[in-house]
């Protein structure tokens, strides 16, 4: 009999975190690798978020706090629903976490049961289906190919609705993609979703505020009121504040649930660091005019990327509105043969030669339920987008 969990068995590592992690451990060995697998901004924390930090602890903000979240901080967030997206919560509708993804897995663990499924968008977040599965549910994978903008058609969830169905997972701007739904198109999912009241919506934001051009972000429950009573909105302060390690994410939703998923924290972490609770708070009230000077520089950044791997053969790569990825497709790769002799049958081969002979490194679009493609983060400086594009270029070149 196996010591460990038989539910490990129904899960993977992240392949993200796995290929950041090859990534350092080639550069440690010496060796010249670009990694273009990390999911967060290569800016610093604002100076103001950091000095709200040591000015916490120099209170003595170092006790424990509420399990769900500073008073403080969630007042904080119920100002920013209402602000940026018209919706009103009181604070016994907000829960903060230890980073989104506590939040995300939090809801779950409170609310499936097997048989329960989860319709999810693909290409997804790796840890979405992992998640559900180890919730004891079963993801449902709807596809949304370049074909539609990497963005599922409202006859295609409405395909994936079974008496089952409890939530349906909305990610955008995307994690993987940077695609991102208009108004319009997040209207006609609604639509599909107001027809079926048994279905609960999970709405991932973490990404509203990285979007570029003309692009207004809008969201679920914003769109759609008559969804305010079965929608959990979810966010955070890691990526437009450049806190991925500070570990802090929050949601607002129908009470009930917030009560359910702080009856599940308080069994498992408990609150969230209160050092990193009292930079949150700075962060959503202090001053936002660095994310417009850091979305500027993500923009040119994407700009550059798009066009150097669009001269790439073999690889077809659109312009995404927000986040800081894009994903390009190789179908044009598919069945070649690499100079260094690699077969590319799959992305994953393909990522695997690219980084052995050119040290590279991306995400391979399996790992997002969608392939052939790749993910390639352009959180980083210039010089090493600019570097790795052009290696990602020879390597295609050297295709046979």
């Amino acid at each position: 009999m196996s010591f460990l969990s038989a539910t490990l068995s129904r899960v993977k590592p992240s392949p993200t975190i796995a290929v950041t992690t090859k990534a350092r451990e080639l550069k440690a060995a010496g060796k010249d690798v670009i990694g273009l697998g990390a999911g967060e901004p290569d800016f610093d924390t604002p100076d103001n978020i950091k000095e709200a930090a040591k000015a916490a602890i120099d209170r003595g903000e170092t006790k424990y706090t509420a399990v769900d979240g500073l008073p403080e901080l969630k007042a904080a967030i119920c100002a920013k629903f209402k602000a940026d997206n018209g919706l009103d919560y009181t604070p016994a509708q907000v829960t903060v976490g230890t980073g989104g993804k506590q939040v995300l897995y939090n809801a779950l663990m409170a609310t499936l049961n097997p048989g329960d499924e989860v319709i999810i968008p693909a290409p997804y977040w790796v840890s979405y289906p992992d998640m559900v599965l180890l919730a004891g549910g079963t993801p449902v994978i709807v596809e949304g190919g370049p074909e539609t903008g990497y963005r599922i058609t409202p006859e295609a969830l409405e395909a994936a609705i079974t008496p089952k169905t409890k939530w349906f997972i909305f990610n955008s701007p995307s994690n993987p993609t940077g695609a991102a739904y208009t108004r319009a198109q997040l209207k006609a999912l609604t639509d599909v979703l107001m027809r079926h009241p048994h279905v609960w919506v999970m709405s991932d934001d973490m990404y509203e505020k990285l979007v570029y051009g003309d692009y207004v972000f809008c969201t679920p429950a914003e769109v759609e009121p008559g969804l305010y009573d079965r929608t959990l909105t979810c966010n955070g302060v890691s990526k437009a504040y450049c806190m991925t390690g500070w570990r802090i994410g929050y949601a607002a939703g129908p009470a009930p649930l917030i009560k359910a998923i702080g009856t599940l924290q308080s069994q498992s972490t408990s609150n969230p660091c209160s050092i990193a609770q009292w930079a949150a708070l700075e962060a959503l009230t202090g001053p936002q005019d660095f994310i417009a000077s850091n979305n500027a520089v993500f923009q040119r950044r994407r700009d550059m990327v798009v066009e150097m791997l669009n001269a790439a053969e073999g690889v077809d790569c659109p312009v995404p509105e927000g986040a800081f990825y894009v994903y390009p497709s190789i179908a044009g790769c598919i069945g070649k043969t690499s100079a260094g002799g690699a077969k590319i049958a799959d992305d994953e081969a393909f990522a695997t030669a690219l980084l052995e002979e050119k040290g590279v490194a991306v995400v391979f679009g399996a790992a997002f339920g969608l392939s052939p493609a790749f993910r390639v983060s352009y959180a980083t400086s210039d010089a090493a987008l600019k570097e790795a594009c052009a290696r990602i270029q020879e390597f295609c070149a050297g295709l046979r």
